[in-house]
């Protein structure tokens, strides 16, 4: 049972993609308002979208829907070439869900599949909003540092270990499951400054306990595919994204540095960076109002030139 401060999902189901594989998805708000799809952080799943998002997509019309990346939640385990193979399944997906063009929204390791998604699908991926999102390892827009920068070195010993690794992190997770909430007590007492507020908030810290324990029951395959998905090429260039991207970062983030979204402003035809003053890597979460009504903007903006 989902604690009273958490608006709980609307509808869950699991959609089928290639291969017979599914995706599991929660959506939010009215379910004819305009759609946004969240794409969770590395570790998530589907319903790792703050309280604040849920409650905006009521009062904005927003069809919000949050999606399980394979290998956690209600989704198949699976791993892709690369981070622009995720694109197929969510045109699928979108498809199945009875969703022409949407808006997308995604935080920290969600942000490559969004930027992946902007550069597959133009004609449908009106806006994306990127929450101190990763950026490229490899390649040619590739920037140094980062924990996704330090980790890069072992992305080949990571690939050939995942079933060992997978397991073992979600034992770690089952094992853990009834110290959960003091255990992220104890992991935000560490936390910079920034993130702290952030975990001190008693809605976010219900929906990341709804989230990583429902989202791990059938294990946690999602982030070690994400690591090593994150330090191969994406096989896209962000120069090529025809689309607006708006991106927010916190100017204290210690995963993903500012440095990387600094880098990346420059390198998207269409971006606009948002810096957040005092933040660090979860500070896009307390920006979730903002970051719908920027997109929604967006897409006015798009239907008038129309």
């Amino acid at each position: 049972m989902l604690p009273p401060m958490i608006t709980p999902p609307r509808v869950e189901g699991v959609v089928t993609v290639r291969e017979r594989r599914q995706l599991g998805f929660a959506e939010f708000g009215p379910p004819r308002g305009r759609p946004i799809v969240w794409l969770h952080g590395t570790p998530g799943a589907r319903r790792q979208i703050p309280e604040a998002a849920r409650i905006a997509a009521e009062e904005l019309d927003v069809r919000l829907i949050g999606i399980d990346r394979p290998g956690v939640g209600d989704s198949t385990p699976h791993l892709y070439d690369c981070v622009l193979d995720f694109a197929a399944d969510l045109e699928l997906a979108i498809d199945d869900l009875g969703i022409d063009e949407l808006a997308m929204i995604g935080l920290s390791g969600g942000g490559p599949y969004v930027l992946a998604c902007a550069y597959a699908m133009p004609e449908r991926v009106v806006a994306g909003g990127i929450l101190g999102g990763v950026a490229p390892a490899r390649g040619d827009d590739a920037v140094p540092g980062g924990l996704v920068g330090l980790l890069a070195p072992l992305s080949a010993a990571v690939k050939r270990f995942r079933i060992p690794l997978s397991l073992a992190l979600s034992s770690l997770v089952w094992t853990m499951r009834p110290l959960a909430s003091p255990g992220l007590d104890i992991y935000a007492r560490f936390s910079p400054e920034g993130d702290r507020r952030i975990f001190a908030r008693p809605e976010i810290k219900a929906m990341f306990l709804d989230d990583l324990l429902g989202g791990s029951r059938r294990g946690l395959r999602a982030p070690v595919y994400d690591l090593i998905l994150f330090t191969r090429p994406w096989g896209f260039s962000v120069g090529d994204i025809k689309v607006p991207i708006r991106w927010w970062h916190g100017d204290a983030d210690h995963i993903v540095p500012l440095a990387h979204g600094v880098h990346m402003l420059p390198l998207i035809p269409d971006a606009e960076l948002y810096v957040r003053p005092g933040e660090s890597h979860l500070g896009g979460l307390g920006a979730a109002e903002d970051v719908l009504g920027t997109l929604l903007a967006l897409w006015d903006v798009r239907d008038s030139r129309r």
